[in-house]
């Protein structure tokens, strides 16, 4: 393998002076998407919190449950490969705001269905909601290659994954008191609402960022009246943010990088997704700790800041300390999520548990931030990020959806194959990405 040299250390030093005013109007456009792709999680998250209601209430297994949560992240991981290409011919915005309609009316179809309680309805309402939430994480990726310069992506990559895991904060914040009841601006004590409005109230808060982000939003800065911004690289010579498919698909596919990356981030989902989907439902049946009790409130808080850290640092390291290198901070991650996962299997103490779910959703995340969006800038640039995301993340859904069906199945059984199931997944990612641990430039060969 050759291995691509490092970029000089006094590369930023020669970057022209950002024109006045692009900083504020790109972190105008940058908040906008963001609080766009918030809402959509939002919209994906209020599942993992309904999770043990929805089961009490239909009698649904677990592994019925699952089957629920692994249908959609397969159709999310399906989505990802047809949208990533339709993103790139169509452009990031319309993409994302095709996306919100989608999850917002089957967010608000999946509530209705609450009145009949069908298993299969459920499953293919929220197949199609992974579907349509599939334009966003590619359509956000889209929009900010052409704003943000390659040695700015691994920071932004970070920014990326704190706007993901604000709408889990959120959707963790207002979602148990929804369900046990709330003193409503001290004044009004509403009553405990049943589980649809989990999914009613989260369609009302994208359908209004919706709004926003249709009229305010630019796919590039030239739209924005900024030209030849980042003219010194070459990855932002063409304004053209598309391209025809064909290109988009020989460019990206022939590039062994990618498929590297792609596995490795299936072990990023099926860990990301076992904690995810099923953390509130752990916390409530193995620790007896209730939705609305102090220790959840505190994890639902903590799951998503330091996951948000970790977006964060790992994103500055890989660009400051590894000169734009994702695969070492990746590497590291992995090797340590797996002692983490180990060690948390072998305690049964509420603290010790909630520590442990903090470290794992850290390195999980952390590596789910500079897998997806960062190493798909790199590769596609900001004429196809959008198919090289969307790929590199459909790895990371098909891996997830083995967190639905097959993890339930198996905890079904005993809850003392939560973690084991988990481990492995760590392991096989770290050492595919010992395999690429010196490349920079992860277009080339």
């Amino acid at each position: 393998m050759t291995v691509s040299p490092a970029a000089p250390l006094d590369s930023r030093a020669r970057r022209p002076p950002l024109p006045p005013g692009y900083r504020a109007r790109r972190g105008l456009n940058w908040g906008v998407v963001g609080l766009m792709y918030t809402s959509y999680y939002l919209c994906r998250y209020n599942f993992s919190l309904a999770n043990k209601a929805i089961s009490d209430e239909f009698g649904f297994s677990k592994a019925q449950i699952g089957t629920i949560i692994s249908s959609a992240l397969l159709a999310y991981a399906c989505g990802q490969v047809i949208n990533g290409l339709l993103v790139d011919k169509l452009g990031g915005k319309r993409a994302m705001l095709l996306g919100a309609a989608g999850t917002i009316t089957m967010n608000l179809i999946f509530g209705v269905a609450s009145f009949w309680g069908m298993l299969g309805l459920f499953i293919v309402i929220r197949s199609i909601d992974g579907y349509m939430q599939s334009f966003g994480g590619s359509g956000f990726v889209k929009i900010n290659a052409a704003w943000f310069s390659q040695r700015e992506r691994g920071t932004f990559a970070g920014i990326f994954g704190f706007m993901i895991n604000l709408g889990r904060f959120f959707i963790f914040t207002f979602g148990p008191p929804l369900l046990a009841g709330f003193l409503f601006l001290g004044l009004w004590q509403v009553p405990p609402l049943h589980w649809r409005w989990l999914f009613w109230i989260p369609a009302g808060i994208a359908a209004t960022v919706a709004t926003v982000m249709a009229l305010v939003v630019k796919d590039t800065p030239e739209q924005a009246g900024f030209h030849g911004v980042h003219k010194e690289e070459a990855d932002h010579q063409d304004l053209d943010v598309r391209t025809e498919v064909k290109t988009v698909l020989r460019t990206v596919l022939a590039n062994p990088n990618i498929w590297i990356i792609g596995f490795a981030y299936a072990c990023t989902g099926a860990v990301r997704q076992g904690v995810d989907q099923w953390f509130p439902r752990y916390m409530q049946e193995v620790l007896n700790v209730s939705l609305d009790s102090p220790q959840l409130k505190w994890l639902g808080f903590l799951i998503p800041f330091v996951a948000s850290l970790g977006s964060v640092i790992s994103g500055y390291v890989s660009d400051t300390v590894f000169q734009g290198r994702r695969a070492p901070v990746a590497m590291g991650l992995y090797f340590m999520e797996v002692g983490v996962i180990l060690l948390e299997a072998q305690v049964h103490s509420v603290n010790l548990v909630i520590l442990f779910f903090v470290l794992i959703s850290f390195t999980a995340n952390a590596t789910h931030s500079i897998l997806g969006p960062a190493a798909a800038m790199d590769i596609g640039g900001r004429k196809m990020a959008g198919f090289a995301h969307g790929l590199i993340d459909s790895f990371q859904y098909f891996g997830g959806a083995l967190a639905g069906a097959l993890l339930g199945a198996l905890i079904d059984r005993s809850w003392a194959y939560y973690f084991y199931f988990m481990a492995p997944f760590g392991l096989i990612g770290g050492t595919l990405m010992w395999t690429i641990r010196n490349r920079v430039d992860l277009k080339k060969r």
